[in-house]
């Protein structure tokens, strides 16, 4: 498996691809691990974990620069996802005891009764490119935290830092407690073949239905988070000039490659010019460039096949009379999967820029008039991942909250992603949640013990 630097589309690294004759080899080894693995402790798995958060914690400029160069996230925001990643892993060690510790459900003069958590076994962990290590953390950690040995497939597109993180683990961790399988989708396939007892995904929503089959006919637990097509709705009192900030940041962000970034933004007809305005400016004052460079904040789409796809989604909607704000193409001179950041209007609901999930930056503007037609057009998709509203009233925002079909929502300059909430979604971006002692509950089974006092 070749990796290629998005930003210049040389050659990184290779990695050999996991022959799917092996894979049941994999299985078998994680799975006679899983018995020992289970029956420790919860504070002695953590401390095992302890010791890979202090092995990332020394490297984590390697790490971070590693991230760039293979996915394109400037390096400012991968230094960024490495401090999250081991905040969340912090904060699972801190609270799994609460989470899923033994819990007395009943009790009288005769008898209690309690709850504990027990693993599952092996969890088949299949993730995305964009973010190879918060994935890693949400869901392979997590995983083991809780008892659970992990066989992970990272995208195709990111097996050098597929590889870096194995080589962390396996340092620390007892042998085929964390194995990895390396290629593209015929190697997740095979691997969610075996007898594993849960699948955890992280990607498109067309590779999580055909996961969630196999789990049905498994009879098997699936963890899915799936696409996204976020709206950002901004209302009549909206003070554009304290949000425009967010707005970018919600967007734009790992240039637009996130699943629960903006992905469209419904302004209403009185902020309409305002918000072109002032949302192109800010855009435009943002540094393009070299993804390793501090200065960086727009980095390279991460291949080329997701550039030219890109490339068609904002072509089907100027073709169907979308009107470019700025952007609109490639950046020039250059060897990178470098795309301007771009701004669309005069949007229709049969373009695909409406329709479908834009992963990368370039964001439609669609106007409304009344907070009925701004609520129809958000939830006018088949996602329901992330939600952002922009006003100055509570009450606006509360009737949002009440009527978006999202899983989470922000209000302004706020974010929702932190270790203690769900992450998670409604619709076709898929079930079950990561982060949050719902999700360390929902990696386990759950017994039921009546005791005679």
């Amino acid at each position: 498996m070749k990796s290629y630097n998005p930003a210049n589309n040389e050659l990184l690294g290779e990695v050999e691809e996991t022959n799917l004759n092996e894979i049941e080899k994999i299985f078998k080894k994680s799975k006679n691990a899983s018995s020992e693995w289970g029956k420790l402790t919860l504070s002695e798995r953590i401390e095992y974990i302890q010791k890979l958060c202090d092995i990332i914690r020394n490297k984590k400029q390697e790490f971070a620069e590693l991230l760039t160069n293979e996915m394109g996230m400037p390096i400012s925001e991968s230094l960024y996802d490495v401090d999250s990643g081991l905040e969340c892993i912090e904060w699972y060690m801190n609270n799994a005891e609460k989470a899923i510790g033994e819990k007395v459900t009943y009790e009288d003069q005769n008898e209690i009764d309690k709850v504990i958590f027990e693993p599952k076994g092996v969890a088949a962990v299949i993730i995305a490119w964009n973010f190879p290590f918060s994935s890693f953390v949400w869901q392979a950690v997590t995983n083991l935290i809780v008892g659970n040995t992990v066989i992970i497939k990272h995208s195709e597109l990111v097996p050098l830092c597929s590889k870096y993180i194995y080589d962390m683990v396996a340092s620390v961790l007892p042998k085929d407690v964390y194995s990895v399988v390396y290629g593209a989708g015929d190697v997740g396939k095979k691997l969610v073949e075996q007898d594993v007892d849960l699948i955890c995904f992280t990607g498109s929503t067309k590779t999580g239905q055909s996961l969630y089959k196999t789990a049905g006919e498994k009879f098997i637990d699936a963890i899915l988070e799936c696409g996204g097509s976020a709206p950002g709705i901004v209302f009549e009192d909206a003070d554009i000039d304290s949000v425009v900030e967010a707005m970018y940041i919600n967007k734009f962000a790992n240039s637009g490659q996130i699943c629960d970034g903006q992905k469209r933004l419904i302004v209403h007809k009185s902020k309409f010019e305002e918000v072109c305005n002032k949302y192109k400016q800010c855009i435009e004052s943002k540094h393009i460039g070299n993804p390793l460079d501090e200065k960086t904040e727009i980095g390279p789409i991460v291949s080329v096949e997701q550039l030219q796809k890109l490339e068609e989604q904002v072509k089907d909607a100027i073709d169907k009379g979308a009107k470019i704000i700025c952007g609109g193409k490639r950046l020039g001179n250059t060897k990178g999967n470098y795309y301007l950041p771009t701004i669309l209007t005069n949007i229709t609901k049969d373009m695909r820029v409406y329709k479908e999930e834009v992963f990368g930056p370039v964001v439609p503007i669609i106007e409304f008039e009344t907070i009925e037609e701004a609520i129809e057009i958000a939830n006018d998709t088949e996602y329901g991942l992330g939600g952002y509203v922009y006003t100055t009233d509570r009450n606006k925002f509360d009737r949002v909250v009440k009527e978006l079909k999202t899983g989470m929502i922000a209000w302004n300059n706020l974010y929702y992603l932190r270790p203690c909430n769900p992450f998670g979604g409604y619709k076709k971006s898929g079930f079950g949640k990561n982060n949050s002692e719902y999700a360390l509950q929902e990696l386990c089974n759950i017994k039921v013990v009546t005791y005679e006092k």
